[in-house]
């Protein structure tokens, strides 16, 4: 296997065999989206799993002209899992929210891994509960917090899990943010505003900055 895909999918693959990293080498393609293109579509055939390398996805469920924004994907993550032993077709659709780069891997070719080599299978088990119990936080957000909790949430993780720092270059539009937290733009819009006249947080543009910590985990616990 090159060493470059061997690095760029570690640790997954470190305790992979050489007859099945040769497999891997085999049935992948490296594959570059630009920013705003679709990855997959929901209700479309899954032949394949998507490897993030670089760029961040956004996943979301396409219902009655309305998406719910399910999960913002960073690099090192898989997309399609849960299609592997289901109906074999994307349960949501995914799109680059910035310039990405993938490697498309053969949905047989995982199954074989899961199968064949414990270690993987627990990796890939151990990441399909963590996305699992973040779908649950996700739930309790959007059923049970008021508005300015939910964008609180929001905030919370674009800079914790996703950006890891309190400044960031928000990539995600404002529908983008207003359908990850199951709101009107408009809605998101000003609640923004209002965190930043607050001085909650600072908004330049595409530009955020976390100013108090302290109050965006009080309206969280609140809702």
């Amino acid at each position: 296997m090159n060493t470059n895909v061997q690095k760029a999918f570690a640790p997954w693959f470190d305790n992979l065999n050489q007859e099945q990293l040769d497999k891997i080498a085999e049935n992948q393609v490296s594959l570059n989206y630009n920013k705003g293109e679709i990855l997959s579509k929901q209700g479309g055939f899954a032949s394949h799993i998507i490897y993030l390398t670089e760029g961040l996805v956004k996943i979301y469920k396409e219902h009655n002209d309305k998406n719910l924004i399910l999960k913002i994907v960073k690099p090192g993550e898989f997309i399609g899992l849960s299609s592997l032993y289901s109906k074999g077709i994307f349960d949501y659709s995914a799109a680059s929210i910035d310039n990405s780069k993938v490697f498309s891997i053969n949905a047989e070719m995982m199954q074989f891994l899961i199968s064949n080599n414990s270690d993987f299978a627990q990796k890939i088990i151990a990441h399909l509960n963590a996305n699992t119990t973040q779908y649950f936080e996700r739930i309790i957000s959007l059923t049970q917090k008021q508005l300015h909790g939910r964008i609180a949430d929001a905030i919370l993780h674009l800079s914790r899990v996703i950006y890891k720092s309190d400044k960031f270059n928000m990539l995600l539009t404002r529908r983008d943010l207003a359908e990850f937290c199951g709101m009107s733009t408009e809605s998101a819009i000003r609640i923004l505003k209002e965190f930043h006249n607050d001085k909650i947080v600072n908004i330049e543009g595409k530009n955020l900055e976390v100013i108090s910590y302290q109050l965006l985990e009080r309206l969280s616990e609140v809702g």
